[in-house]
């Protein structure tokens, strides 16, 4: 098959706004895929060349592809750039370099998709030095023989900026279409798999093999997510049988363990082993299964007291000189449910059962313990320990229904949390302005987006005070690559760094394309842990207006 054939497909999809139409588009095409390209196609449908958890990256930023676009075009890097910058697409500006390229090829050249897919496998092999210079090699070879059309969708696929509306729900219902599996079937595979690919293939071969499809390790689950609880007063009308945790202000991880591997995967479904080696050699002594997949929070100390989350991330950010950092900033992991014992997954068990088999599953050290919790009905009981926690340093508790099953990337009533500061949002960075004076070199006021249903950022603030230099640096480093237009100083980013967001209050607004609008908004951190597609939507946004006025 051409990739030819699937930049028509993703035309098409970029044609249409119609959820229906897209659905329609995917299924015809996934009839006519050949079974052993099926995953990666589907992939690159959704936005990307390998999973997360696969551990393999292409590791190709922008800077790296307009050096190629401009060594295989003739023209000038900075002339490819502003490409880029007037066409506001990175994909669109590459396609009007390639069209200029000075040296036209003299011989059509057809670009076969298993060439496409060996191609990524041997540039996601190369790291460390002289990696970039192999990479610049593979990639001038796969530029010079595209079509403009094809650079275009080829770059956007590259630095994963592909926004064609093929999200994952309509990919889905896609598979569901063309297999004739119901949907519920291949929702419920894909929960289980966090496999894309995977489900387009067994779908294809029918409900009896999507159905061998289970939990495996290795493979991440898309973590279970809380919702907020508004107090504890709203929270015990919503769960019958709660149980009490401690909400801790760390980073969420899963463990995955088999045999003599041990693999750290982050709520990003990212493999984060390398910058956990302390926490790693520990897991090896503690955990007692021979085949397990635990979660917890990995939460920072610093003096012997609990560090605020930054320096959580600081940890899982480093890839180099780790053991150095691990000595000035020490971890310990609060482990607190078991998806997996053996070839058993225990997802469909109650919270109960899961707890009890992760207790027995886990011999406790000083670095790596069982959550602390508590089974409670008595409000004055909870208020209690809700307060030990907050005295302990922690940002609050979780309230959890203890006969819930595990239902992996859904956030719902069955998990609650109960946070000493008002509610929190993660935003999206979608534009930002030069700053003045002192801040001239660094971008300040930025604009915030949070996510509707369609997977698009609506504005919903601008934030430009209360960040330290510190941050302010670092936000700067991160988005000036991702600068997508720039008219005087303002600049418009590619959605792609996800910041926590504190306020006083939501207000309505029709300023905003949100509707709604941040009262003295201020940047706590960057949230390296979540990408765009992980952050708040705008669902969120209303349930926090109908809740802000309920207090304990």
């Amino acid at each position: 098959m051409l990739y030819k054939e699937l930049v028509d497909v993703y035309e098409k999809l970029t044609s249409t706004n119609s959820k229906l139409e897209k659905r329609d588009i995917l299924s015809d095409f996934f009839l006519v895929v050949p079974d052993e390209i099926l995953p990666f196609v589907t992939g690159l449908l959704a936005g990307y060349v390998f999973p997360k958890w696969t551990e393999k990256e292409l590791g190709i930023g922008p800077k790296l592809l307009l050096k190629v676009i401009s060594k295989i075009t003739g023209i000038t890097e900075e002339k490819v750039e502003k490409f880029v910058y007037s066409s506001g697409d990175f994909g669109e500006g590459i396609e009007k370099a390639i069209e200029q390229k000075k040296q036209q090829t003299f011989f059509d050249i057809k670009i076969e998709i298993t060439y496409l897919m060996d191609l990524f496998e041997k540039v996601s092999a190369y790291g460390g030095k002289g990696s970039q210079d192999k990479k610049i090699k593979y990639l001038s070879e796969l530029f010079s023989a595209a079509s403009p059309i094809e650079a275009r969708y080829l770059s956007k696929t590259i630095l994963e900026q592909m926004r064609t509306g093929a999200a994952e729900g309509i990919i889905i219902d896609a598979i569901s279409k063309f297999s004739g599996i119901p949907k519920k079937e291949v929702e419920k595979a894909y929960l289980l798999t966090n496999d894309l690919g995977l489900i387009a293939l067994y779908s294809k071969k029918g409900i009896e093999e999507l159905s061998k499809l289970n939990v495996t390790v290795g493979r991440p689950l898309k973590p279970m997510l809380a919702q907020i609880g508004g107090s504890i007063e709203l929270a015990l009308k919503d769960i019958d049988e709660p149980e009490m945790e401690v909400k801790y202000d760390g980073a969420r991880i899963q463990v995955h363990k088999s045999g003599d591997t041990i693999k750290i995967f982050s709520r990003r479904l990212e493999n984060i082993t390398d910058a956990l080696p302390e926490v790693l050699s520990e897991l090896k002594q503690t955990l007692i299964p021979e085949t397990i997949i635990c979660e917890g929070e990995v939460v920072a100390y610093k003096d012997g007291k609990i560090a605020p989350f930054q320096y959580v991330l600081r940890r899982l950010r480093r890839k180099y000189q780790i053991s150095e950092l691990s000595e000035k900033i020490p971890l310990k992991l609060f482990l607190f449910d078991c998806l997996l014992i053996g070839k058993r997954s225990l997802i469909d068990l109650t919270l109960k059962e899961r707890r009890d088999i992760l207790v027995s599953s886990i011999k406790e050290s000083e670095l790596v313990k069982i959550a602390e919790n508590k089974i409670s009905k008595d409000p004055l009981e909870i208020k209690d320990f809700y307060n030990k926690s907050i005295n302990d340093g922690h940002e609050g508790i979780m309230i959890k229904d203890y006969l819930s099953q595990y239902q992996p990337g859904a956030r719902g009533k069955k998990w609650l949390k109960i946070k000493r500061t008002l509610e929190t949002l993660d935003l999206v960075i979608i534009g930002a302005e030069w700053g003045e004076g002192r801040r001239k070199k660094w971008l300040s006021s930025l604009l915030l987006g949070i996510r509707d249903e369609e997977g698009k950022f609506l504005t919903i603030g601008k934030v430009a005070t209360g960040l330290s230099d510190e941050l302010f640096t670092e936000i700067t480093e991160q988005l000036t690559p991702l600068i997508l237009e720039e008219k005087g100083k303002t600049v418009t980013i590619v959605p792609k760094i996800v910041v926590e967001v504190l306020y006083d209050e939501m207000q309505h607004s029709p300023k905003y394309e949100s509707g709604f609008a941040l009262r003295f908004p201020r940047v706590l951190r960057i949230r390296d842990d979540k990408d765009a597609y992980d952050s708040d939507t705008i669902s969120r946004a209303f349930e926090i207006y109908e809740a802000q006025e309920k207090t304990f």
